[in-house]
């Protein structure tokens, strides 16, 4: 089964209606079987980002809640291949929610990652593979 790894920006567009990929990330939701995987740093970029929207938290929390979207990285226990991948990507610059998901797609070899950020078109798991991805750029 392939995993699918979600980045802030999809979550943050299925909330915000006025956010240009809404659509595009609705019908992609529709589709999908959850749980989506994502990180600590993700959802910490979607609640700032929905809070400067002026966007309850309350449906944030919902995703959650119903089990839409999981948390699924050990930051502890990854922080070191997370640290690489920051200095690798310093020049793009990589966030540290980036280097989480690359780290995801890393520790999940079935795993497509769900994002808005064509920076996934550069970086790269395992130093080399292309990250399969599902992106309306793509």
């Amino acid at each position: 089964m392939t995993a699918v790894i979600c980045d802030a920006g999809p979550l943050v567009a299925l909330l915000d209606r006025r956010e240009q990929w809404h659509s595009w990330v609705a019908a992609q939701f529709s589709r999908l079987h959850e749980p989506l995987y994502t990180c600590e740093a993700a959802l910490a970029e979607v609640a700032f980002l929905t809070r400067g929207r002026g966007l309850s938290s309350h449906y944030f929390m919902q995703l959650l809640h119903r089990g839409l979207v999981k948390v699924d990285f050990d930051f502890p226990e990854e922080w070191r291949a997370v640290g690489k991948l920051l200095e690798v990507y310093a020049d793009l610059p990589m966030s540290l929610a980036d280097a989480c998901l690359v780290r995801m797609s890393e520790l999940h070899a079935k795993s497509v990652v769900f994002t808005l950020d064509r920076d996934f078109q550069i970086y790269r798991k395992n130093r080399r593979l292309k990250i399969p991805l599902l992106a309306p750029f793509v």
